[in-house]
């Protein structure tokens, strides 16, 4: 079929009883992303990357990009490393009135229409229209209906399919939107209490919220879009949290995994899906998760990656320290400067802050990244460890896995080829579970 999405392949697949999926890596980050594209070219497969509405809007959000910033920042990595670009899947998280909450609807709802403008006319062809949040006249004290979001989400929907119908005129090939609604989730970026609680979504609920939608989308003119609806957000009971994560657990998810068997045109989308074993992920996936949201997991790896590589540098530059890039110490300088991105996520005293800010696994400290004083550390770390060569001795200490890489002729022995393998060992289980090369199959 002309301009069908191919992630329509997913529920599918799903339906006809074989459990294929896809992750999403979550990501701004350019190793991350470089790593996900690299793995997809490596495995003859596909990848799916998505920016949330704080990442990335109309007004550059909190990394500067626009939809189409981003657009242009992932196709450029794709063309160098080669991977076609119609096997790379963008999405486009947590769209709606998010960070335009504080204004009236009237207001909060124009923005979020220009939000998903934006992400659509860029090109991104998988839409979370998320309207799960209260905007400043909605009642504090009253738990907002399933009606109220489904109206404003089928009103964002109407405007990414006039949208798209804006952008066949000049791209005739242009591949349909896929839409994913629902939220039961925290907000982007992680909870925020000390033990947010989690609990599965209750059937009825999840049976509620598709019916509101479909009754909004109906309402709206749009009968014919809601079959590009192919997964509602629910919470399967998985967590990502400071110490790493609430594990899936089967036998009580169990009535909700029975439900979406009710539903042959969708599958399940499962947020916060970090640290879950790829044991657990492929679980979630055969019980009708269909797409498995990472995004610390993966900047995790490449924080552990640096550390290993600032450990490398401390003993290989022993005695030196004048020559040193001393990230670890910038990083937390930084932080400390700036605490804005992890005060809120981080609980207790001095000490337990301070191990939290370098090792938990919510992973705060990939806010820091693009300082530039912790940029210019981690260039220094870098150009240090070329320069002087990474000592296979020091390099078995600190990143065996990576190590045995290297003797074996398979890997680079230089420190961002080292990263990004880092980060591939995590996306490596969520292609296990994914079985997402099948999708092209």
């Amino acid at each position: 079929m002309p301009n069908a999405n191919p992630l329509k392949q997913i529920v599918v697949k799903q339906k006809n009883g074989q459990p294929v999926g896809i992750y999403s890596c979550c990501s701004a980050n350019d190793y991350v992303i470089e790593a996900a594209l690299e793995a997809a070219k490596r495995d003859d497969s596909c990848v799916l990357i998505e920016a949330t509405a704080n990442q990335v809007d109309q007004n550059g959000g909190y990394t500067g990009m626009k939809p189409i910033d981003f657009m242009n920042f992932v196709m450029e990595k794709a063309d160098k490393v080669g991977l076609a670009k119609d096997r790379v899947f963008l999405g486009g998280d947590h769209l709606g009135p998010l960070t335009f909450a504080s204004k009236p609807e009237k207001e909060a709802m124009a923005m979020a229409r220009e939000l998903v403008r934006c992400y659509v006319a860029a090109g991104f062809t998988k839409i979370h229209i998320d309207t799960s949040m209260k905007v400043a006249d909605d009642d504090p004290n009253v738990r907002l209906s399933d009606e109220t979001i489904a109206r404003r989400g089928a009103e964002l929907a109407r405007v990414c399919e006039d949208t798209y119908q804006e952008v066949l005129k000049t791209n005739p090939d242009a591949v349909r939107p896929v839409y994913i609604v629902g939220s039961e989730v925290p907000i982007p970026g992680g909870a925020q209490e000390a033990d947010a609680g989690m609990q599965v979504t209750r059937v009825e609920d999840f049976k509620a919220t598709v019916a509101a939608f479909e009754a909004a989308f109906k309402k709206e003119g749009l009968d014919d879009i809601w079959k590009d609806v192919i997964a509602v957000v629910v919470q399967p009971g998985v967590e990502e949290k400071d110490a790493g994560c609430t594990e899936y657990d089967r036998e009580k998810a169990k009535d909700l995994m029975a439900s979406i068997k009710d539903f042959p045109n969708l599958v399940f989308e499962g947020h916060s899906t970090d640290y879950q074993t790829k044991y657990k992920l492929r679980e979630l996936v055969e019980d009708g998760v269909g797409i498995l949201k990472v995004g610390p997991g993966m900047t995790y790896g490449m924080r552990e990656a640096l550390f290993a590589l600032a450990y490398m540098e401390d003993m290989q530059f022993h005695g030196r320290d004048d020559e040193k890039s001393h990230f670890i110490d910038v990083l937390e300088e930084a932080m400390l400067e700036e605490p804005k991105n992890w005060c809120k996520h981080y609980h207790g005293d001095d000490n337990a802050l301070w191990f939290k800010r370098k090792f938990s696994f919510s992973d705060r400290s990939r806010y820091y990244m693009p300082n530039p004083k912790v940029a210019a550390a981690k260039d220094k770390l870098i150009a240090n460890l070329r320069k002087e060569g990474i000592s296979l001795a020091a390099l078995s200490q600190f990143m065996p896995i990576q190590y045995t890489k290297v003797r074996e002729g398979i890997l680079e022995n230089d420190p961002e080829a080292l990263i990004k393998d880092r980060i591939k060992n995590t996306i490596d289980e969520y292609v296990f579970a994914s079985h997402q090369e099948e999708l092209f199959k």
